[in-house]
C-alpha cells in the first residue's frame, strides 16, 4: 500500500510540474529541506544580498572543494563561451526548461500562458519573473542553430532586472550587442545568427540539468573564467566563510613568510599553537586593512572557525 501511495504521489509530481509548468511552494520546500533562511513567495531559497556580495570573492576551487567535501560532486560543468571572461556572475537561480518543440504540446503551454496573463513570446516568460540577483538559467538541449535564446533587446531587458547575467545550455545571438551592457555576462554554449525556432518552453523554476551538473531554484550560482558552479542555498555560507578564512590565512602566511619569522615547513604545515595564536593577533592588529569586511573578521574571531 506504502510502495503504491509512492508511486501515485511520483506520478503526481510530475504531472503537476509538466501541466503548469512550474511546482508548487509545498515541492519546491520538500526539494530544499536543509535551506533554513528566507524565501520567496513560491518556496524558492533567498541567500541574503550581502552574501552573494561576498560569494565574487570566492574562486570556483573554494567552492568545489568544499561541496565535494559534503558530498556533492555534481555542481560543476565546465566548456562555456562567456559574453566577457572577466565579470563574474553571481545571484540566485531562476531556472526553465526547454525542449525541441512538438506542435500540440506549445500550443497547449502557449494557450495557458495567455489564460495567466503571461506576455509575449515564452522565451521572454521567464525573463519576467527575474528580479535583482537572479540569475536566468536555461537548458536548451545544447542546442545552437536556432537555439539562441537571447538576442540584444532581451539581454538589456534581463540586465535591468536582475543586474546579473545568464546561464544557457544553449547558444545567443548579437554578441555586439550584448558586450555593450555593462556589468552583464552570458555563459553559453555558443554564438549563433540564427533565431530561436523549434523549441518550446516546458518548464519554469523546476529543477533542470545543466550537463553534467543538477540545479534547483534558488541555487547560488557562481560563473567565472573556468566555468559555472551551481551550490545549494543551505551551502552558500559555509562556502563563503571557508574561502574568507583561507584567504586570510594565506595572506598572514605570506607576510610572515616575507619577514622571515616562520619557515615555509612551519607554514606549509598544520600550524602550531603558537602560529595560531599569531594569526588571531594579527587579524586584530590589522582588521581594517583586510580584504575581508571587518564585521565577518569579528565574527570568525568569535567562533574562531580555524
Amino acid at each position: 500500500m506504502k510502495k503504491l501511495i509512492l508511486i501515485i504521489s511520483i506520478s503526481l509530481f510530475g504531472y503537476n510540474s509538466m501541466v503548469s509548468q512550474t511546482i508548487s511552494k509545498e515541492e519546491t520546500l520538500f526539494l530544499t529541506p536543509l535551506w533554513e533562511g528566507e524565501r520567496f513567495s513560491d518556496g524558492r531559497p533567498k541567500v541574503a544580498d550581502d552574501l552573494l556580495e561576498r560569494m565574487k570573492h570566492v574562486s570556483i576551487e573554494e567552492a568545489w572543494g568544499v561541496l565535494r567535501n559534503e558530498g556533492y560532486h555534481n555542481q560543476f560543468e565546465g566548456g562555456w563561451k562567456p559574453l566577457h571572461d572577466d565579470v563574474t556572475i553571481v545571484g540566485r537561480a531562476l531556472t526553465a526548461q526547454y525542449m525541441p518543440e512538438r506542435p500540440d504540446v506549445a500550443e497547449q503551454i502557449k494557450n495557458k500562458g495567455i489564460r495567466e496573463g503571461r506576455v509575449g513570446n515564452t522565451n521572454s516568460w521567464p525573463i519576467d519573473m527575474l528580479v535583482t540577483g537572479d540569475v536566468y538559467v536555461a537548458d536548451c538541449f545544447g542546442k545552437i542553430v536556432d537555439g539562441t535564446l537571447i538576442g540584444d533587446n532581451l539581454g538589456n531587458a534581463i540586465y535591468s532586472k536582475s543586474k546579473t547575467g545568464v546561464v544557457f545550455n544553449a547558444s545567443s545571438r548579437d554578441l555586439e550587442g550584448l558586450s555593450k551592457i555593462e556589468g552583464f555576462n552570458a555563459f553559453v554554449r555558443d554564438w549563433h545568427p540564427s533565431f530561436l525556432t523549434d523549441v518550446m518552453l516546458l518548464s519554469l523554476n523546476t529543477p533542470i540539468r545543466i550537463g553534467a551538473a543538477t540545479v534547483l531554484p534558488g541555487d547560488v550560482v557562481l560563473a567565472k573564467k573556468e566555468g559555472v558552479i551551481f551550490i545549494p542555498a543551505h551551502l552558500a555560507e559555509k562556502i563563503v566563510v571557508t574561502s574568507e578564512v583561507v584567504r586570510l590565512r594565506d595572506l598572514f602566511g605570506i607576510t610572515r613568510l616575507k619577514e622571515g619569522k616562520y619557515s615555509p615547513g612551519q607554514i606549509d604545515n598544520k600550524w602550531s599553537d603558537e602560529i595560531e595564536t599569531d594569526f588571531s593577533k594579527w587579524l586584530k592588529d590589522h582588521i581594517d586593512e583586510l580584504p575581508v569586511p571587518k564585521e565577518q573578521i569579528e565574527e570568525l574571531l568569535k567562533k574562531r572557525m580555524w
